[in-house]
């Protein structure tokens, strides 16, 4: 009979799968490594199981033990069938930016999960990393992963992940490219690769809001640099030691918008269904595509699965809300995100205090003035900020007295840049005739976000 002993068995040997239309503009075969099939759905199994060896071995950590990690949802996993199969606790102290499925599924495979804020300094007391570091000191029998600093880490992928591709491409692998966070993979990888051929290249995808990138070529670490991103699983606002620079030949960054993007074209394109990181991943080689010849064989690895990002890159209201969602927007009517709402005006013979009552409660910045004639005039906040500092009594005057011109009419058809013409310091909004005698407004922020 042919069967694993425990799940832990299963890890590793995973597939390499040639991608065909998402590489289509790059002259080399790409290759990609999915992780996904790893039972944990991610790579990060593979040094889950290597660090927790290694402490056992060393004596770190004892038999019924507390695991304690700051992660960003993949190692979790990795340590969570770990746990379960020696039996020891596990707490996970996770980030606020990541996403609800990594947490539920945590918490699914029993791990404790405590959620930390994203946007502190890793020294911060209320980061995850500080976090997780103080949970180890205070916690009887335990012991701290450390995946960032865990050499354990990238010496996993030295003795496992790097030998596998070099053997499922028969040793012609000529570039490998992946994502960076905790540089475990990277570094692992490529120092087998170029113990193999030192003529391999190493391509690592950062992250802006990231300091690999600009380190990497300076030498400089540039606080500046530093800023809250979305991107997961990439990137990092310190240097971990599991990032061997020295291995790395260069760094590309990829945008949050085009990590999800090419993520979800990913699934579409390729029938692969991977995480945000995959998405960055392949944005990221296409970047460098100018680096690959006809015979260059192009190995890229997709991190983690896509089913940890079903409510963020695979929900269209997620991806709306941020601009992410890639649309032909070409003229007016595409910017009218509903024909059916109502248009909110307000008339000339009512009260100013009215007018900012409406706009309160519809949360809008300009509002169209009537009467029954027609569209005469129009109010914005501006304006009523300037009305208010030269009269302080102006909420009880009637609107007349101080609207401004109305707003443009334009048609459906009128394209965007028509549109932005008519758009400026003394003129916040057009407005669309979608016939019927059904008017849409559109202001600045909605041609802003169509971008």
């Amino acid at each position: 009979m042919d069967y694993a002993n425990n799940i832990l068995e299963t890890i590793g040997d995973t597939p390499l799968v040639k991608l065909n239309k998402i590489t289509g503009e790059v002259n080399a075969l790409v290759l990609a490594k999915v992780e996904t099939f790893n039972p944990g759905n991610s790579v990060k199994d593979r040094m889950a199981v290597k660090m927790v060896n290694d402490a056992e071995a060393s004596g770190a950590l004892k038999p019924g033990g507390t695991i304690i990690e700051g992660t960003s949802g993949n190692t979790g996993m990795g340590l969570a069938l770990v746990a379960i199969a020696r039996g020891y606790k596990l707490v996970c102290v996770i980030s606020d930016k990541q996403s609800k499925e990594k947490m539920d599924i945590l918490r699914a495979v029993g791990a404790e999960v405590i959620v930390c804020p994203t946007n502190v300094a890793p020294d911060d007391p209320r980061s995850y990393y500080s976090v997780s570091k103080r949970l180890a000191e205070e916690t009887p029998n335990s012991w701290y992963v450390n995946q960032y600093d865990n050499l354990s880490n990238s010496q996993a992928h030295y003795e496992q992940t790097g030998p596998e591709i070099w053997k499922q491409t028969d040793g012609k692998i000529t570039h490998f490219v992946v994502g960076v966070g905790t540089g475990g993979t990277i570094s692992g990888v490529g120092k087998y690769l170029k113990e193999k051929n030192p003529n391999i290249k190493i391509w690592g995808v950062d992250a802006y809001g990231s300091v690999f990138k600009k380190y990497h070529e300076t030498g400089v670490f540039d606080e500046n640099e530093i800023y809250t991103y979305i991107t997961e699983g990439i990137g990092e606002d310190m240097l971990p030691k599991n990032v061997d620079f020295s291995i790395i030949d260069g760094f590309t960054k990829v945008t949050d918008k085009d990590g999800a993007v090419y993520t979800r074209k990913l699934a579409r394109e390729e029938g692969i269904f991977v995480g945000y990181s995959a998405g960055s991943a392949i944005k990221g080689l296409l970047q460098l595509k100018e680096h690959f010849k006809p015979d260059d064989v192009v190995v890229v690895l997709f991190h983690d699965s896509g089913s940890r990002y079903i409510g963020k890159v695979f929900n269209d209201d997620w991806m709306r809300d941020r601009g992410f969602l890639v649309s032909d927007v070409k003229m007016a009517g595409d910017l009218i995100k509903s024909a059916e709402n109502e248009l909110i005006t307000a008339k000339t013979e009512e009260l100013v205090s009215h007018a900012i009552e409406r706009m309160k409660i519809y949360n809008i910045s300009q509002i169209p003035v009537t009467d029954s004639s027609g569209f005469v005039g129009s109010l914005d906040e501006s304006a009523l900020f300037k009305a208010f500092i030269d009269d302080k009594d102006i909420a009880n005057k009637p609107i007349k007295e101080i609207m401004q011109a109305p707003f443009p009419i334009v048609k459906k058809n009128t394209s965007i840049d028509e549109l932005s013409k008519l758009i400026n310091r003394e003129n916040k909004a057009v407005l669309t005739n979608l016939g019927d005698g059904r008017y849409r407004i559109i202001t600045k922020h909605d041609i802003i976000s169509a971008i």
